[in-house]
């Protein structure tokens, strides 16, 4: 039914399930940085806190708050990093 995943020695921790449309993940990463590998497009929007992100092919850093998503394609890694206890939610296409 849920299958929990953690990263980065349990400073990042999600729980996958299924919507009604596509799957998902819902979770939780403590202070730090981090780099994701995706193997589908992944959407994330913020829950709460906020991440600064380093899309593919892009130098600069971008923050992303609250309510706020950006989508990552297929094969690419991106970069993150936080100051604070950051949640998210990740809908894979």
């Amino acid at each position: 039914m849920f299958t929990i995943n953690e990263y980065f020695s349990g400073k990042v921790k999600s729980i996958a399930f299924q919507t009604a449309d596509l799957p998902a993940t819902i979770g939780v990463m403590a202070p730090g940085e981090y780099t994701f590998d995706t193997n589908s497009q992944e959407t994330m929007t913020i829950i709460s806190g906020m991440l600064a992100v380093q899309l593919p092919g892009v130098m600069e850093w971008r923050a992303f708050a609250v309510g706020e998503s950006f989508v990552i394609a297929p094969q690419q890694a991106f970069h993150l990093r936080t100051a604070e206890n950051t949640a998210y939610l990740c809908t894979y296409a």
